[in-house]
């Protein structure tokens, strides 16, 4: 299964690649790696901040992490191959964990989730007995496997509000805790870990490009920013509510405050409007090649493995947040 046709992702890839580079690399890896997807009956899981010859050309679902970690769920394959970060494989071996899951390339990390270990989090619990945890899902099995309930950004306050306490260890984004503070009644007790890429961004950012774009100007940030950032942006939110954003939005010119390829990804849905880059790339999700991609199916490499019990544990944690995301 491909999300586009060749021709479509050719007028995709164009404004970003070189013709050259789209014909001549390309075009032959993306049909390998469909071919080798349809042999070993493979679903590529493709995340926001992937480049678009990965994110267009050869991944089968898209979406932010909520919505990939559901559907690996759900999935029916036998290979799962995350184009995304450590983490996010994790997740998906922590919800199938009956099926192979891989990663194009095992070193591409997180910022957040290298700053929070399992031992941290008994720290907390420890120090703050009966108060729940709440842990954004970029973190490691291990820590996911120490939480109540996990989180994306997109859900995040409505995690924290579904606490019967008054009182929550958010963990391990203090700058997503400061958001999420700003949007509940609850105490907030917080970790200091921070996205690499979203704490670059101040308020002095944004501020300047309203000045240089004036009124035309629609500033959109993600919750990992500072909350002075999200303060004087005219919108915040995850992955998939941008999308929806500029989707129902009628403004024709938008900055996207957050990862440089989801401008690149999200261009090509909406031609008709104008973005200003700001382009703060992550240097994980740049070691997920097409090379990598075909190499990984190929040689069925990079396995996820992980504890039994740190499995059984953290699917409590990330169940529970699918149960409380898609509750009826």
């Amino acid at each position: 299964m491909s999300l586009v046709t060749n021709d479509e992702l050719v007028s995709k890839l164009k404004p970003i690649f070189l013709d050259h580079e789209i014909e001549g690399r390309i075009l032959p890896l993306v049909a390998e790696i469909n071919r080798l997807k349809k042999e070993k009956n493979a679903v590529l899981l493709g995340h926001n901040y992937m480049t678009p010859d990965v994110f267009w050309g050869v991944s089968d679902i898209i979406g932010d992490s909520l919505y990939l970690s559901k559907m690996a769920k759900d999935t029916t394959a036998d290979i799962i191959l995350f184009n995304g970060v450590h983490f996010m494989a994790e997740t998906a071996k922590i919800l199938s964990p009956n099926k192979k899951v891989l990663i194009a390339d095992p070193k591409a990390g997180c910022s957040l989730a290298e700053s929070i270990t399992r031992e941290d989090v008994k720290k907390l619990k420890a120090q703050y007995p009966g108060v729940p945890v709440v842990t954004y899902v970029n973190c490691s099995a291990e820590v996911k496997a120490e939480t109540d309930v996990c989180c994306t950004s997109a859900n995040a306050v409505q995690i924290v509000n579904a606490m019967e306490t008054d009182t929550v260890i958010f963990l391990p984004d203090e700058y997503l805790a400061g958001n999420v503070r700003n949007n509940t009644t609850k105490k907030i007790i917080s970790h200091p870990g921070r996205c690499m890429v979203h704490e670059i961004y101040t308020p002095e950012d944004i501020q300047s490009a309203k000045r240089l774009f004036g009124g035309e100007l629609t500033v959109i940030s993600h919750p990992e920013c500072h909350e002075d950032v999200v303060k004087v942006s005219d919108f915040s939110g995850s992955t998939s509510q941008m999308i929806d954003f500029v989707k129902n939005s009628k403004t024709n010119k938008i900055m996207l405050v957050t990862e440089c390829s989801m401008g690149d990804n999200i261009k090509s849905e909406f031609p008709e409007k104008e973005f200003v880059s700001t382009c703060q790339t992550c240097p994980h999700m740049k070691k997920i090649t097409l090379e990598k991609v075909r190499d990984a199916l190929l040689y069925e490499q990079f396995e996820i493995f992980l504890d039994e019990e740190v499995i059984r544990l953290a699917q409590k944690s990330v169940n529970r947040m699918l149960e409380l995301s898609y509750k009826k």
